[in-house]
């Protein structure tokens, strides 16, 4: 009686051995239990427990702000005998604005490929040769849990402030006048945004 004792004790440690070496296997997974003692208790469990949480926070801001004010000069012919030509230079503003911004938060989905693949390799467990009237039980269990948030948060603001104005042009109180021209003014703002988002 003191033998089939000893053997019913070298069943159970042999049983929890291959627990604790299965807890932390991904994939395929194999156990065996084989020649045990009678009234034993045999148990092969292989369980993956897997969390993955995902937080992408993109903050974009682009901000455009153009103030431009041209002038053009006076022009004047006055108070002469015998009046020249006056030419008032030409005034002018630009302003071009391009900017591309491109986010690419495709980690989260690769990473959800790889948890979602994990612990679905192929599993095989035998327990064999056991003594009579003993407890016999093989477990696979395999849970994953994913949380992805995307937090995309895009403001884009443009603002062109313009102001144009061309000087008088004037030929006067002469006995004989030449020309007087004012010279143009112009405002131009070009602002190209492009952005893309992809998680």
């Amino acid at each position: 009686m003191k033998k089939s004792i000893q053997k019913i004790a070298g069943a159970s440690a042999l049983s929890l051995g291959l627990v604790v070496g299965l807890a932390g296997f991904a994939g395929a997974s194999s156990g065996t239990i084989g020649t045990t003692g009678p009234d034993s208790t045999n148990t092969i469990r292989h369980e993956v427990d897997t969390e993955l949480d995902v937080d992408n926070d993109n903050d974009i801001d682009l901000e455009n702000r153009s103030n431009q004010t041209a002038r053009s000069g006076d022009a004047e012919v006055r108070n002469n005998t015998t009046g020249g030509d006056a030419e008032s230079g030409a005034a002018e503003n630009a302003n071009s604005v391009s900017a591309t911004l491109e986010l690419d938060n495709s980690q989260s989905a690769s990473a959800y490929a790889a948890v979602a693949s994990n612990g679905g390799g192929s599993n095989s467990a035998s327990i064999n040769n056991t003594g009579p009237d003993s407890y016999n039980r093989v477990s696979f269990e395999s849970r994953t849990d994913v949380d992805v948030n995307n937090d995309n948060n895009i403001d884009v603001e443009n603002t062109s402030s313009q102001y144009a104005s061309s000087g008088d042009a004037e030929v006067r109180y002469n006995t004989t006048g030449g020309s007087a021209t004012s010279g143009s003014v112009s405002n131009s703002s070009t602002s190209n945004f492009t952005i893309r988002v992809t998680n």
